[in-house]
């Protein structure tokens, strides 16, 4: 007789043994507790560079800080971050609406090392778009946004707020910018196919190539495995993390913002957090997207982010899940949807 999620099990290890998965952990929850935790890496705690995936934690922070009455959604971005020049609130700083998806001045790979040289570019710059008008994801500017302005009301870093407000008080392996421990446990990221990273740059100037082409490097695995990339915090797409600690927050999520008895955030934040907040034409997807406040929405009512690479996390309100893949092979999201398949087969089963 199978047991429950047995099929996922299956999955994932079909995934190892065919050579489409070679570094990876995942980790399901389900109706509040975890149900599935698997890794093929050799020690269970490694933890891979997920992306965009960080996206939403990086919001959080962010929102704790609403939360707290620090600042206002709908405050301009400019009233806490002296000089910032576009109109933009801090609402669509968060739902990708601010008009900012590219760092304005050419920039070398080593700039992401320099958080205020590329913060700067941002306050200087002028927006490609009205604020508020449309919608496109800024892949790599986000974090430097949304931490900044966590820096300018809070006085940390991202990657020390996260580590103080929410990575310790859910006990989330979750990391902005690494330690020397840390680093003894990341996976190298490899490429499932050696032309992925020139497919995935798009064409040549376009939006999406010239947001992830500058600064140049973050597809780069001599760049993304070093220490220099590893150390430093690019909120919008270094989050180093495993499957466990992605599904732990969405769970605290799904759970209304509480924990194991830790409360985090209200209830209602939660609430606005995950509520669709743009609705349409996203210019750097080329694809019409529902955004939250950090977040994407799909229509069976599930809400997270996945990540260039394969790389993904959400909750599912509906099924009662939360779900958090980390992956260390650069590759498409082929893997995800057949274990979210064998998932969904599994849900259906038990009734």
């Amino acid at each position: 007789m199978r047991t429950r999620f047995e099929a996922v099990r299956e999955c994932f290890q079909d995934l190892h043994r065919s050579g489409r998965e070679t570094g990876a952990s995942l980790t399901v929850w389900y109706d509040g507790r975890p149900v599935v935790d698997l890794t093929d890496h050799t020690r269970p705690d490694t933890l891979a560079n997920v992306y965009s995936v960080g996206k939403p934690v990086a919001a959080l922070c962010l929102l704790l800080l609403v939360d707290r009455g620090r600042l206002d959604l709908d405050d301009p971005v400019g009233r806490h971050w002296p000089g910032f020049r576009t109109p933009a609130t801090v609402r669509q700083v968060l739902s990708h609406t601010a008009g900012l998806p590219t760092f304005p001045v050419p920039r070398p790979a080593g700039a992401f090392a320099d958080w205020a040289l590329l913060a700067d570019d941002l306050a200087a710059a002028e927006p490609e778009w009205e604020p508020g008008s449309v919608a496109g994801e800024h892949a790599m500017t986000y974090g430097h946004l949304v931490g900044e302005l966590v820096r300018r009301v809070d006085g940390r870093s991202i990657g020390r707020f996260l580590a103080e407000e929410i990575a310790g008080p859910w006990r989330l392996d979750l990391h902005f910018g690494l330690g020397t421990a840390e680093q003894q446990r990341c996976a190298d990221l490899t490429y499932g196919d050696p032309d992925w990273p020139v497919t995935v740059r798009g064409e040549p100037g376009s939006l999406w190539a010239r947001a992830l082409g500058n600064p140049p490097g973050a597809l780069d695995l001599a760049v993304v495995n070093g220490t220099a990339w590893r150390a430093a915090e690019v909120p919008a797409v270094n989050l180093h993390a495993t499957g466990s600690g992605l599904a732990r927050f969405y769970a605290g999520l799904l759970a209304g913002g509480v924990l194991d008895g830790v409360r985090l955030l209200s209830a209602e934040l939660v609430d606005e957090f995950t509520r669709v907040q743009y609705a349409g034409p996203d210019l750097l997807l080329g694809r019409d997207v529902h955004w939250t406040l950090g977040m994407q929405w799909e229509e069976d009512g599930s809400w997270g982010m996945g990540g260039i690479g394969g790389s993904c996390a959400w909750a599912d309100p509906v099924r009662g899940y939360s779900f958090g893949y980390a992956t260390s092979r650069l590759a498409g999201f082929d893997r995800v949807e057949a274990l979210v398949e064998a998932l969904h087969a599994d849900l259906a089963e038990a009734g």
